[in-house]
């Protein structure tokens, strides 16, 4: 395929493919071959392609307000945030344009939190192999130094420890580190699809921690939020309720938005001039934000994602049971890892000749991210396609 001269900057190692159009979970090319979409843009559309209810309402939308200032109350807006607040159950929303951002709300919230309370150098604890952006203090907060590297020096404040270690959080309570807040994703995503061992237990005894502490605790669900894994947020899987939840990638179904999500405790810190977003929360954004959680409810999406998330991942444990190069296949939803005992980001290249697209992270493990609206059918022709792909490329290796 011939490609224009690129005057984009290259931060991405593009893939030789371009887009035309797309169906479902149908993505087409120039040429017109089709390729099943098990990756959603890195999970962010959550209704898959060309979706009536979404067209039509962001048109809608377009022809009568894209965007106005926040120096104005925008109602689109005020209607989003309510049914964030309704479906969450905390009561304020911060609205920006991307992860990042949300998380970076997220850490000065808590940072303006411990002031507040007498804490004049607050410290977040994080986890290793997290992810959280790439902004300066979000790429610090990440656990990698493949994001980092070349960017220091980094912003002070956070403390790492391992995912899934409350022995080793409970340490830092003991010593009395000035601690404001733990920030996790409940599962981590560019991390691997890492689950705790035991999930319910890990986020009731990361909320004990705050408690007794008087520490925030932030949920980022950028990733595995908006009913990836079968629920409205990887939370919701416990008893617990964070103070501050932040979202992005399938809030909007591709329209570009951030959320950071708090309870009052947060939000009665937070006064006028503090945060803002020049386009965080415009009309077109929020509509689009508002439409796609009410066709997950009127779709039933929530139940579909935790179905067909069972259905591939023990079709996927069946049909390459006797493959000892699997390491173990783990999902929540339709929150997916395959991971492998060897590096396999050559994979990505089988799954374009067999017109499937896939990804791979934390360069063992291939990641699946597909549309909420995924159907049985097209769940079978996943798994038989992954399948394929999995065995050629362990046969050629």
């Amino acid at each position: 395929m011939k490609f224009f001269k690129n005057h984009v900057l290259n931060t991405y190692n593009r893939l030789p493919l371009s887009f035309e159009r797309g169906e479902g979970v149908w993505l087409f090319d120039k040429s017109g071959k089709k390729y099943l979409d098990a990756l959603s843009g890195v999970a962010v559309n959550t209704l898959g392609h060309n979706h009536h209810e979404l067209i039509n309402a962001i048109s809608k939308q377009a022809s009568k307000l894209i965007h106005v200032s926040n120096y104005y109350h925008i109602e689109e807006q005020c209607l989003l945030a309510a049914k964030l607040a309704s479906i969450s159950t905390l009561d304020s929303v911060f609205f920006c344009n991307s992860g990042c951002e949300a998380n970076e709300a997220a850490i000065k919230f808590a940072r303006l939190f411990g002031h507040k309370n007498g804490n004049d150098a607050p410290n977040i604890i994080v986890m290793e192999r997290a992810f959280h952006g790439r902004t300066m203090a979000t790429l610090t907060a990440t656990g990698s130094r493949k994001v980092q590297a070349g960017f220091e020096p980094l912003v002070p404040g956070f403390i790492r420890v391992p995912f899934d270690d409350i022995k080793a959080i409970q340490h830092i309570a003991d010593k009395k580190n000035k601690v404001v807040a733990i920030m996790v994703e409940p599962i981590q995503g560019e991390g691997g699809i890492n689950i705790a061992n035991d999930m319910k237990s890990y986020l009731e005894s990361l909320r004990k921690i705050c408690d007794e502490n008087n520490w925030l605790l932030m949920f980022d669900e950028v990733q595995c939020g908006i009913g990836r894994t079968g629920k409205w947020f990887a939370y919701q899987y416990s008893d617990v309720k964070p103070d501050v939840l932040m979202l992005a990638k399938g809030l909007a179904s591709g329209v570009p938005i951030g959320a950071c999500v708090v309870n009052d405790k947060v939000a009665s810190v937070v006064s006028a001039g503090k945060h803002g977003s020049t386009f965080g929360g415009n009309p077109l954004a929020c509509i689009a934000g508002l439409t796609t959680l009410k066709s997950v409810e009127k779709e039933n999406l929530l139940e579909n994602a935790f179905e067909q998330g069972a259905f591939i991942v023990e079709t996927l444990a069946k049909n390459l049971s006797s493959r000892r190069e699997i390491i173990s296949i783990r999902n929540m939803g339709l929150m997916i890892g395959i991971e492998l005992n060897q590096a396999c980001n050559d994979i990505v290249k089988y799954g374009l000749d067999e017109g499937i697209l896939i990804n791979v992270t934390a360069d063992k493990v291939i990641r699946l991210l597909p549309p909420l609206i995924i159907n049985r059918g097209e769940a079978t022709i996943l798994t038989t396609i992954l399948t394929k792909v999995i065995q050629d490329f362990l046969e050629r290796r």
